[in-house]
C-alpha cells in the first residue's frame, strides 16, 4: 500500500507559495505573499512552524544563504519543495478536483 502524504490546507497554500516564489521563497516573503492572497494577517511564527513540518515529513528542505548586515550578520533559510513535495501537491489537486466536480452545480442547489 502507498504512504500518502495529506496536506492541511495552510501547508498546501505554504508549498504553493514557495513554488510561486522560487528561489525567494524564505520566511518573511512567504508569510507576506500568503497574506496577500489570504486577505487576512499570517503570523511569521505560523509559517515557521508548517516549514518545519513539512520539512520533517520531506516535502521542502531548507538552506542557509549568506548571511547580511541588514540582518545583523543572520543568513536567511530559503526553502525548496522536494520532489516528493510536489508529488504530495499534485495528488492534493487531483483529490480535491474530483471533490468540486461531484458537487452539483449552485443552479441545482437553488431548484
Amino acid at each position: 500500500m502507498r504512504e500518502h502524504t495529506y496536506l492541511g490546507e495552510f501547508e498546501l497554500m505554504l508549498l504553493l507559495t514557495i513554488l510561486h516564489l522560487g528561489d525567494d521563497a524564505y520566511g518573511v516573503p512567504l508569510s507576506r505573499e500568503l497574506a496577500t492572497l489570504r486577505g487576512r494577517d499570517v503570523s511569521i511564527g505560523s509559517v515557521y512552524a508548517a516549514l518545519d513540518r513539512l520539512e520533517i515529513k520531506g516535502l521542502i528542505t531548507s538552506s542557509l544563504g549568506d548571511s547580511t548586515p541588514e540582518r545583523g550578520g543572520r543568513a536567511k533559510r530559503y526553502f525548496r519543495v522536494t520532489r516528493q513535495g510536489l508529488k504530495s501537491v499534485n495528488e492534493t489537486r487531483k483529490v480535491l478536483s474530483k471533490l468540486w466536480k461531484s458537487l452539483p452545480s449552485p443552479k441545482e442547489e437553488l431548484a
